[in-house]
C-alpha cells in the first residue's frame, strides 16, 4: 500500500460535481483512515489523459470503460453509481488493497 495516496476525481465538466465528488472522497478516505497525499478534481477528459499519475481515480460508473488503460497501468479505478455518497466511495474502497485492515 502506498504511504499516501495521490487521488484524482474526474467528471463530465470538471467543475461542481466533480468538487462535490472530491469531498466525499475526503470524507470517506478519513473516515478509513486512508493516508491521502492530494485529491485533483477535473474534467474527464483531464482526467483520462493524467490519471495514470494517480494511484486512484474515482468516475461516475457510465464512464468507467474510458479509463481501462489507465486501469492497465496500474491506476486502481473506481466507478460510482452515485458520486456523492461518501458511503459508497467507502464500500468500494473496501473492496480494493488501498484499506488499511
Amino acid at each position: 500500500m502506498p504511504k499516501n495516496l495521490k487521488i484524482i476525481v474526474a467528471c463530465a465538466n470538471g467543475a461542481g460535481t466533480s468538487l462535490m465528488m472530491k469531498m466525499a472522497v475526503e470524507k470517506a478516505t478519513k473516515e478509513l483512515g486512508v493516508p491521502v497525499e492530494k485529491i485533483h478534481h477535473c474534467a474527464l477528459a483531464e482526467g483520462k489523459s493524467s490519471a495514470s499519475q494517480y494511484d486512484v481515480a474515482f468516475v461516475p460508473l457510465n464512464f468507467i470503460d474510458m479509463f481501462k488503460d489507465v486501469q492497465q497501468k496500474g491506476t486502481v479505478v473506481i466507478g460510482l453509481r452515485n458520486v456523492l455518497s461518501a458511503e459508497e466511495v467507502k464500500e468500494k474502497l473496501k473492496g480494493t488493497d488501498l484499506v488499511p485492515k
